[in-house]
């Protein structure tokens, strides 16, 4: 593949780059999962429409406020299973969802077996909707980076915990490109192209570039929890994501890699803690 993408940069950038564009929005297969299940109560089963996608998801608790459960790419909301039952017994509302093209939702706006960033920044937008404002979000990984575009984008967060998480999409195009053996010609053709199919300008998904030139006055508190090891996305987004937003606590671990940090107690603990902490209301 690496020679293939080599030659294509000389020859063909055009086809190269919508290779690469599938490649870029290619769902894996098969989630992780815990080896033992999370053992949860029985929620209610629901639905909401995404653009092409029909989100499925599931709401436990009767009354408090809600707390939202986003997974990362080619993940499920059963991954952040651990968290539900420390929610509910604070006294918490929680609605988790696979994203399109991910679980047990239908397939996204790129088709079968693909998803796209817009897509899980969308579906929170639509669940928070259906239920009712964010108290807080729990979110891994690249739901993570789909969280803060939301927020930044205008939706209301009271507090945000997020696990693993990925801080430049756009900026691992660089890392995605040496990895598949092309360079520039493929590379911002290949994200042209995704432009195009998504309908919005890759500045957009910029979260370094945005949180320099915004206002961030209105950010929600912000705990990052992120293995100091992790080799799927490494702690060095963390640090960046801390370093952009005002406030936010960075708490390093170590030996749970980028999954077990979901189900490891002591991690649930203090993310739970973090998240059902009640909202101050500004003094009149």
């Amino acid at each position: 593949m690496r020679t293939t993408f080599q030659v294509l940069e000389v020859v063909a950038p055009g086809p190269g780059a919508r290779w690469a564009e599938r490649i870029w929005l290619t769902v894996p297969k098969r989630p992780w999962l815990p080896k033992t299940p999370v053992a949860v109560s029985a929620g209610e089963p629901f639905t909401v429409a995404v653009r092409s996608s029909t989100v499925r998801g599931t709401v436990w608790g009767v009354e408090g406020p809600f707390v939202y459960l986003v997974h990362g790419w080619g993940g499920v909301a059963r991954q952040l299973d651990a968290f539900v039952e420390p929610l509910l017994a604070a006294g918490y509302r929680v609605v988790s969802f696979d994203a399109p093209g991910h679980g047990t939702s239908t397939e996204s706006l790129a088709g079968p077996g693909r998803s796209t960033l817009p897509e899980f920044s969308e579906s929170l937008s639509a669940v928070v909707d259906r239920f009712g404002e964010a108290h807080a979000v729990i979110a891994h990984s690249f739901g993570a980076a789909a969280v803060v575009l939301a927020i930044l984008d205008g939706l209301p967060v009271g507090r945000l915990a997020a696990v693993a998480p990925m801080s430049d999409p756009i900026g691992f195009s660089y890392e995605f490109a040496k990895m598949l053996g092309f360079k520039e010609r493929i590379r911002t053709r290949f994200l042209r192209i995704l432009e195009n199919r998504v309908g919005t300008s890759m500045d957009r998904f910029d979260i370094p570039l945005r949180m320099r030139s915004e206002d961030l006055s209105g950010l929600p508190p912000l705990l990052i929890v992120h293995d100091l090891g992790d080799r799927e996305v490494a702690v060095a987004n963390g640090d960046r994501l801390a370093a952009l937003w005002p406030g936010a606590e960075f708490d390093p671990w170590t030996s749970l890699g980028h999954f077990r940090i979901l189900t490891d107690p002591d991690v649930v603990r203090k993310v739970a803690a973090f998240s059902s902490v009640p909202r101050t209301l500004p003094v009149p």
